[in-house]
């Protein structure tokens, strides 16, 4: 077994001097300097939504895992289920507490029968790794982490294949080079799925998965090639309409396809079946893991408080920490207490304030309605079907 630590304590992206040329403001997360927008983060989502974005988000964990015990220290570690996984597919997946709190979500890539790619959130890789390294004692199993020499770049958006096709035809900076191959791979490869493809020169693993509610591709790469391949998808994707988007726009965009945030839907103190993950705890599998005992005795109670959507016809934004009051509170009733939002802002696609809350089940059903306390001001809301934005396939 083999573990590797970052090699630097300044976390900065290889693709920090080209984000400040392209005028970016810069944000600290997870003690990462990472690009919060470019021009504005409204036109940066709305470039998601109508034509593509490309981000860097090199911030995002990697950690590789190899040996013929992988799949066991897998399933002894996450809460889902490895053993069935195949070579090319991408899985969702929890590490819980052992009172079944979510400590982290992740995606794990199978790279080949062996060899897995496990992508926690970035301020969770130091957890992550140790739980790894400390489950990983007595197998045949190699942990490295790889965070600071992989670089992660994502085109996401409805021209996003389109890009990618072209950043593969035009081949290099300078000169056209047949991809037929390649083109197929990209077009027929399917949703949380995998291939290895060289784009302009540039070795990386390319997965149809994101963050946005979009179509899109996350790429893989060594930390070098990373300003390579951003040029050249920029060269070939300016004239699709791409434009580089910072994290303002990954979490307005994230928020409206109703998907979680660690530290904000997802806590040590919420079970995945509090926030609608209940689908990805495979409590058939042989494996002991975190917070099994507890997630089996939440299987089978229902939960007080879950996740819902709320929406609300006004441009005020319902922001995190905001309490939720049941109705009678906007016409002078009884002002009670039935949750909290974890997540909401003006969505500029729906133009009309939404978030998400975690409230007890007594008010969960759609078309309920609530009260949300902004800044002093009671806001009416109404529990509404999630996602907010779904994509037309």
């Amino acid at each position: 077994m083999r573990t590797s630590e970052p090699a630097s304590q300044e976390l900065h992206s290889p693709l920090e001097e080209r984000h400040a040329a392209l005028g970016a403001t810069f944000t600290d997360f997870a003690g990462w300097q990472m690009p919060l927008q470019y021009s504005s983060a409204l036109a940066e989502h709305r470039a998601v939504r109508e034509a593509a974005g490309i981000f860097d988000l090199s911030h995002m964990g990697e950690v590789r895992l190899e040996g013929t015990e992988a799949v066991e220290l897998l399933n002894s570690t996450f809460v889902g289920d490895f053993s069935r996984m195949r070579v090319g597919k991408a899985k969702y997946t929890l590490l819980c507490n052992d009172q079944g709190g979510i400590v982290d979500d992740l995606i794990v890539y199978r790279i080949c029968e062996t060899e897995f790619l496990v992508v926690p959130n970035a301020a969770n890789v130091g957890t992550v790794v140790s739980i790894l390294v400390a489950g990983a004692e007595g197998l045949e199993v190699e942990i490295e982490d790889r965070t600071t020499n992989t670089a992660l770049i994502a085109v996401q958006g409805p021209r996003a294949q389109e890009i990618l096709l072209e950043a593969l035809r035009r081949g290099t900076l300078d000169e056209e080079i047949p991809a037929t191959e390649e083109a197929d791979a990209v077009r027929e490869l399917r949703y949380y799925a995998e291939v290895p493809l060289e784009i302009g020169g540039v070795p990386a693993t390319v997965a149809r998965t994101g963050y946005t509610g979009e179509d899109g591709f996350e790429l893989f790469v060594a930390w070098g090639d990373a300003t390579r391949l951003w040029n050249l998808l920029i060269r070939v994707g300016t004239p699709l309409g791409l434009v580089p988007a910072g994290l303002g726009a990954r979490d307005s965009l994230r928020l409206e396809a109703a998907m979680p945030l660690c530290g904000h839907e997802l806590s040590p103190e919420t079970t995945p079946f509090e926030v609608g993950s209940g689908r990805v705890v495979a409590l058939d599998k042989s494996q002991d893991f975190p917070g099994r005992t507890a997630l089996e005795r939440a299987a089978l109670a229902h939960p007080g408080v879950v996740l819902v959507g709320l929406s609300a016809d006004t441009r005020r934004a319902m922001r995190a920490e905001c309490e939720v009051l049941s109705a009678p509170a906007l016409s002078g009733g009884e002002a009670r207490h039935v949750g909290v939002v974890t997540s909401g802002l003006f969505s500029p696609t729906l133009g009309h304030a939404i978030a998400l809350a975690r409230v007890e089940i007594g008010v969960a059903g759609v078309d309920t309605s609530v009260a949300v306390d902004v800044r002093g001001k009671l806001v009416p809301a109404t529990v509404v079907p999630l996602p907010f934005y779904r994509r037309e396939r």
